[in-house]
């Protein structure tokens, strides 16, 4: 039986348009300057003694010049005389085992050849103690077994919940090296609670850890770094804080104030926890407020999966419709451990799926109600990081026009 009627087959789609939207473009020239410097302030130097065994914490977002700032800080602990070692840091991620989190890591360019110094990705664990509703803090062992602690991280608004603290080191600290013990047990609080509960958390593992300082990293709307900072252990929970603020006024997201469908090539870990930001697509099962602007829009569809996701697809369960070829990327074990430990089983929900993209977006449109289907309004992304450039049809040339932000380069096939 045909999924569509003959005349939804046969109506043409509409023709796109290539479009340039325009963030503030500011960022490092040098980032492996910057990272020496910050690693040079007496205050972080006076943390570090020779023959100190120190774990450096990794994790499993792609955070642009990744490779080049933790190899920064290895070389800069190197030269004080340290023992530097990379443990990762990435909860539940990675299937939530050893093998699965170093090929994240590797995925990144963090490996033990590359980076020149050993790469642990135990998943052991030791409890700290308990904290605010009656959480045990789990944290990964080897990083607790050693010297001198160092979260690297960027600091960015959370796609699921909302808070003073939200995506960074402090998240870092309690979910990333939780391993998937510590990050299933964070996880059973309810996401209102989540800013609150990491912040407990957090201050515990600074009491009691040997946490001597966090990296802190800031992107711009481009992907490209905008600040490194690394900041003492006594000062991480209040610069954090006042980081993220920073961080908001950065962050891309759709100038367009309405669309009927919205296209997105593509999700995966390396773009968002939650395989893309939510805050700028408007969809999640955990929150209904969202802290970027979101275009009106009825229909979402989903084309791929990036390769540095291994196959966890979470998030495709909000979209609306998928290609088969999505389906067949998802690596359902991958996927689903992420889902369980995050107790969002609704993300990885299977939508409905058909063979192409014109048919996605063909089923997509279908399923839109009043609307002009003969000048549909249909806007196309990348993924929700990649927003300097996006695509859309012409019933929304006339919004581009009116917005000086919003700049016409020319027309494009679908």
């Amino acid at each position: 039986m045909p999924i569509l009627l003959p005349e939804d087959m046969e109506r043409p789609l509409p023709n796109m348009y290539l479009v340039r939207q325009e963030f503030d473009s500011s960022h490092l020239s040098d980032v492996a300057g910057a990272v020496r410097e910050q690693m040079a302030k007496p205050e972080i130097q006076a943390k570090i003694r020779p023959g100190m065994r120190v774990a450096v914490a990794v994790g499993s977002r792609g955070i642009q010049n990744l490779c080049t700032i933790v190899k920064s800080v290895i070389d800069s602990l190197k030269q004080l005389e340290a023992i530097p070692f990379i443990v990762s840091a990435m909860g539940s991620h990675g299937e939530g085992t050893e093998s699965g989190q170093r090929a994240v890591l590797a995925g990144y360019g963090i490996t033990e050849e590359r980076m020149g110094v050993p790469v642990v990705t135990s998943m052991d664990t030791v409890p700290l103690g308990q904290c605010k509703r009656n959480l045990t803090v789990w944290f990964d062992r080897t990083a607790w077994q050693s010297d001198l602690i160092i979260p690297i991280n960027r600091i960015k608004l959370h796609t699921d919940f909302e808070g003073p603290l939200q995506s960074g080191l402090c998240k870092m600290l309690v979910i990333g090296l939780g391993n998937h013990k510590g990050c299933s047990a964070v996880h059973e609080n309810p996401p209102q609670s989540f800013s609150s509960v990491i912040e407990a958390a957090a201050q515990m593992i600074l009491e009691k850890a040997p946490v001597g300082f966090g990296l802190a990293v800031l992107e711009n709307a481009y992907e490209k770094t905008f600040q490194v900072e690394a900041i003492p252990a006594e000062k991480l929970i209040p610069r954090e804080k006042e980081l993220l603020r920073l961080s908001r006024t950065l962050m891309p997201y759709l100038m367009l104030e309405e669309a009927d469908v919205i296209l997105c090539e593509e999700i995966g870990k390396d773009i968002s926890g939650a395989g893309f930001d939510t805050n700028v697509l408007g969809r999640s099962c955990l929150r209904k407020h969202f802290s970027l602007p979101v275009p009106k829009y009825q229909r979402l569809v989903l084309l791929g999966l990036t390769q540095a996701s291994h196959g966890n697809g979470i998030g495709v369960g909000l979209f609306d419709v998928i290609t088969r070829r999505v389906a067949e990327q998802l690596d359902l074990n991958a996927m689903y451990a992420n889902a369980v430990a995050c107790n969002c089983l609704a993300d990885v929900s299977i939508p409905c799926t058909v063979d192409s993209e014109e048919q996605a977006l063909r089923v997509a449109l279908k399923c839109c109600r009043g609307i002009d289907r003969d000048a549909p309004r249909v806007l196309r992304i990348k993924n929700t990081l990649c927003l300097d450039e996006i695509m859309v049809s012409e019933a929304l040339l006339g919004a581009v026009r009116s917005n000086p932000r919003l700049t016409l380069l020319g027309k494009n096939e679908l």
